[in-house]
């Protein structure tokens, strides 16, 4: 088992399906690569930024009032951006204990809830990130720090990141119906 995790959970996803599905499933896999080499520039640009900002503060007695934020940013794009690409893998927390007490097939239909019930979330997520960027962006939201970014910055990286989880889940929801899984 990698990482706690069921082997079902993790086994690697077969070819895309022919049609739609996998049409789709191509280029989201495809983005998911793309933003998780994003998302990890954008980790190690968080860890710069907040390892200047105490070495400035600590030897040279600078204050940077800009750091926490901008580190806060950056690590808000690559959670949220790199979600779907964590869920493609089903590397997200899953309690092992339920899917080994469950014969192969339930445990199919689980993952499928699963994947249901966490679309509906997702997508009601997303629905109310957009409603947040939407209000940042058309009453010109600022952050209160003395920086003050605009706030549609991680609005935007929290939308777009529920709006990919979403389309990632409802991938492998279409998957599961469009060719189940022939039990091993």
């Amino acid at each position: 088992m990698a990482h706690g995790l069921d082997p079902v959970e993790t086994a690697p996803a077969a070819a895309p399906p022919a049609g739609a599905v996998g049409s789709v499933e191509r280029v989201v896999s495809l983005l998911n690569q793309f933003i998780v080499l994003i998302a990890s520039i954008a980790l190690v640009g968080a860890s710069l930024v907040l390892t200047y900002s105490v070495i400035v503060r600590y030897f040279l007695k600078i204050s940077t009032d800009w750091q926490d934020e901008m580190s806060v940013f950056l690590i808000i794009g690559a959670v949220f951006m790199s979600s779907a690409a964590i869920q493609a893998r089903r590397g997200h927390v899953a309690i092992e204990a339920v899917s080994s007490l469950l014969s192969p097939s339930v445990n199919r239909v689980r993952l499928i809830v699963v994947d249901i019930l966490s679309f509906a979330f997702c997508a009601f997520f997303a629905l109310m990130a957009w409603t947040l960027l939407h209000e940042a962006i058309v009453d010109n939201f600022h952050s209160g720090s003395t920086w003050g970014p605009p706030l549609w910055v991680p609005y935007s990286l929290m939308t777009a990141g529920m709006v990919l989880l979403s389309v990632q889940l409802l991938l492998q929801i279409a998957r599961a119906f469009v060719r189940p899984k022939v039990p091993a």
